[in-house]
């Protein structure tokens, strides 16, 4: 073995060997939610811009304040309330904190991809919903007897079951408009059901973000999974319509369904100060109010977004730059974080995986592949051993 495997097993070791790894896990997604209004809320240069924003005065009564910490208050109320105080967040690269996609597309199913996998696959170079050849980690976990049938994910796009790959990993995934359906579901799942088939979308291949967090939260109480994954996807498409009124109320909601899941968490006793939350994004967004709506690299805008010639010797600049935040009882009480290493996204899934008390290593060897090391900064260092 390589001294970089050795040395990477030995950090490994120490950390599980001082983590009292909590019995449950939730990852959630934002899609596409720019670091620049979580940690600065409303962008000036984007409200100030008629062709993007309307009803400014609605925005500005909601969100506006006198400095981007005030405004990202307002903006995230839960995100800066709790977890700021509670957890951490990472990636406000205006105090030299970063984090970075690895894979070289800058769009989503490349992003997810390497959030699930932990490692960034460029061969995963188009949205389309072809079945994910690679494993993830939630399907390496409900391989295991710990967790079979304690493995669930609901997301807002429809593309889910393919980057699951539910066929084969045989994980419950419920995304897009299907209908949720489990044993014994409640009532208030089957109304949620028929709300949704009466409901018109703006889009066609992506459901509003409440049936995804409905279901989810309905899910959670009755079948108690051990691993929870919630993919939010609206903030993505508004930006997209370039609506920047909805972008903000989309990201207002998804703090809101934060807020009300950690609530609901904390109100379970097998989930109380025994579940750990990591969320992040699957990619960035332009830095200007033009480039705003858009992501993609240069060479995803050369070979599959011929629509974005604009940007094809640049691509989307800002696209590749994300952010995390944590909190539960392994999670380091570090509020905003300021400077140190870049941070990536294919450490996601090593991350999670130590969150749980599980090796990572023994994830990647299971596939024989390399995944990217756990975020180090982000795990609790003083507590004790359990088990």
């Amino acid at each position: 073995m390589c001294k970089s495997k050795v040395s990477l097993v030995i950090v490994i070791l120490a950390l599980a060997a001082r983590v009292q790894a909590a019995d449950n896990l939730v990852l959630v997604t934002i899609d596409g939610l720019r670091w620049q209004e979580v940690f600065s809320g409303y962008d000036p240069a984007l409200m100030d811009n008629e062709q993007f924003t309307e009803h400014r005065e609605l925005l500005l009564e909601q969100f506006g304040a006198n400095t981007p910490e005030s405004r990202r208050q307002k903006l995230m109320p839960f995100l800066w309330g709790t977890i700021a105080r509670q957890g951490l967040l990472a990636g406000n690269r205006a105090k030299e904190s970063r984090v970075e996609v690895a894979n070289p597309w800058w769009f989503s199913y490349p992003g997810y991809n390497e959030i699930l996998t932990g490692r960034a696959d460029p061969e995963i170079s188009s949205n389309r919903a072809v079945p994910n050849k690679n494993h993830t980690f939630l399907e390496w976990l409900h391989s295991r007897p710990a967790y079979r049938d304690r493995v669930a994910a609901f997301g807002s796009w429809e593309v889910f079951p393919a980057i699951l790959n539910r066929d084969r990993s045989g994980i419950h995934v419920n995304a897009g408009f299907q209908d949720a359906s489990w044993a014994g579901m409640s009532a208030r799942a089957r109304f949620l059901n028929e709300l949704q088939a009466s409901t018109p979308s703006p889009w066609t291949n992506v459901r509003l973000d409440a049936f995804t967090y409905g279901f989810a939260r309905e899910f959670l109480q009755q079948r108690k999974p051990r691993v929870l994954y919630l993919a939010l996807g609206e903030t993505d498409d508004f930006a997209h319509d370039g609506d920047y009124y909805q972008y903000l109320n989309a990201a207002h909601r998804s703090d809101s369904f934060l807020a009300d899941l950690w609530r609901t968490l904390q109100s379970i006793p097998a989930y109380k100060d025994n579940t750990n939350l990591v969320i992040t994004v699957d990619h960035g967004r332009g830095r200007t109010p033009g480039a705003w709506p858009h992501h993609a690299s240069r060479r995803a805008v050369l070979s599959y977004f011929d629509n974005l010639g604009e940007f094809r010797e640049t691509g989307v600049e800002g696209a590749s730059e994300t952010w995390i935040a944590a909190l539960g009882p392994d999670i380091r009480a570090a509020g905003e974080l300021a400077g140190g290493v870049t941070l990536y996204l294919d450490q996601v899934a090593a991350t999670s995986l130590l969150l749980l008390g599980e090796n990572p290593e023994a994830f990647a060897r299971t596939y024989s592949t390399e995944i990217g090391k756990p975020i180090t900064r982000i795990i609790a260092s003083d507590v004790q051993v359990s088990r």
